[in-house]
Order: C-alpha cells, then structure tokens, then sequence
C-alpha cells in the first residue's frame, strides 16, 4: 500500500453518556493547553535554552538506537503518523532520519497548534482531530509517534480508547514510539505520569522495550547553564530521569 487512505469519521449512533464523558475531557484539554499558552512563554520551549537543547539531543540519540535495534537505517518509504503532534516539531524532526513528506502525517486537537503545524509545514498533511476518532482506515500506517500526549489525558476510558484507536490504524507488525513522561508534577494538576505498568496495560500482547531519558526538568535546567558535559553526566545515571522513551511493536 503505497498511500493512506483517508476514512470519514464513524458517524453511527453512540451511548450519549458516553459522548458527554468524551466531550467532557476533551473540553478539559483543550482549556488545559489555553492556559499553557497564557501562563508559559513560547521562549520557555526554545530550541536555543540550553536544557531544551541538550534533552533533545538526548532524545535523539536513545531514538536513534532504539531504530537501529529495530534494523531500521532510515524512516524512507514508511507511512508515519503523530498522533496529538502539536505544531509539528516531531514530524519535522523525522525528516533527519529519513522521513519522506509524502508520508507524513498528523493529529492535533488544538486549532491553533493545527494551524502553526500546516503555517510551518505545508508539505506535510495535518489534521484536526482527537487520538479517540482517526480519521483514517485500519491498517493506515507502518510507524505512530506519540509524544507527551497519554499524560494530557486523565479520563482512563478516553486513553484506551485513544491507545485501541492507535493499534486500530497500525498495521499488524507496525511500530511505535512513544515518549512522556512518568511522574505527576504536583505543580501542574492538567496532566498524570504514565508508568510501565500503565503503558503494558494500553497495549497488552506488544513488544516494548524502554529506556529512561529527559533529566528531571529542575536538574536538567539548573545544570544545562553551566555545563553540556554534566548535564549528560547527570542524564545517564537514569534515575535521575524522569521520562521513558518507547519502542514498541504491534503483534503482527
């Protein structure tokens, strides 16, 4: 298959408990991500911070060995979605490893992030959307991103619903990357941790292999001022880290 098909979102009558539960925390989210945009500077996000920069580089490199594990030596020819893709940095990321544009897609529920996703990448298909409805038949797929995503989400029927819509457009022996993170943040009460344990139950029967990356936020900003070379110090001794970085495969 060398296209992905587009499917029109189910239209056939649902338990309207059930659709008040969804619009409910849909609703939340999107209030949640108001905020952020009223009370965090687009600065605070920065490639050029020093912590922002260093933790991507980071990520980047377990990424990268994570793929390599996999047999894979370029994302050329695979069909790539991001699922909750925010202004599109992720999908922009994996043209350096390989990505083709034609391939690439992805799901926003925030307007605004939909708009700067398809303002700064026109070559790539964007869609507003929620991770619950992809608007895309079974089987769509080879590759789903899904970063700091699960954690924005805090109705456990909503997320495995969104994970059972993931493996729906997957195809059978497709693969997954995951990123987030894995404690609460007493500070923010709008998102939750997602532990081991809490990923193996969204996708029973997949092959996941873990890694522990991202400093904690407080350390990683405090040392990344004074030293790239402690902070990636810092950063392997893993338990100071506070995300996991995920590849996980679909039983094919």
């Amino acid at each position: 298959m060398d296209t992905v098909v587009r499917a029109k979102i189910a239209t056939a009558p649902a338990d309207p408990e059930h659709l008040a539960q969804e619009r409910r925390e849909l609703d939340r989210v999107r209030a949640a991500y108001a905020r952020r945009r009223q009370n965090i500077p687009r600065e605070f996000y920065a490639r050029i911070s020093p912590f922002n920069l260093y933790s991507l580089h980071e990520r980047e490199t377990v990424m990268a060995s994570l793929l390599r594990s996999a047999g894979l030596q370029s994302l050329a020819g695979l069909r790539i979605l991001d699922v909750g893709c925010g202004r599109g940095d992720t999908l922009r990321q994996l043209l350096d490893f390989g990505a083709e544009p034609r391939f690439l897609f992805g799901v926003d529920l925030v307007e605004e992030h939909v708009e700067e996703a398809r303002r700064l990448s026109p070559h790539i298909q964007i869609t507003q959307g929620n991770a619950t409805r992809l608007p895309f038949v079974d089987s769509s797929f080879d590759l789903i991103v899904v970063f700091t995503m699960f954690t924005s989400i805090l109705d456990g029927d909503f997320k495995r619903a969104a994970a059972t819509e993931i493996c729906r457009v997957l195809a059978p022996g497709g693969m997954l990357l995951w990123y987030d993170f894995t404690y609460n943040n007493p500070r923010n009460p709008d998102v939750r941790g997602v532990g081991r344990a809490e990923i193996q139950r969204l996708f029973p029967g997949w092959t996941i292999t873990l890694r522990r990356v991202t400093l904690a936020p407080p350390i990683g900003r405090a040392v990344a001022k004074f030293s790239p070379l402690l902070y990636m110090t810092l950063a392997r001794l893993r338990i100071l880290c506070t995300h996991y970085l995920a590849f996980m495969k679909k039983p094919g």
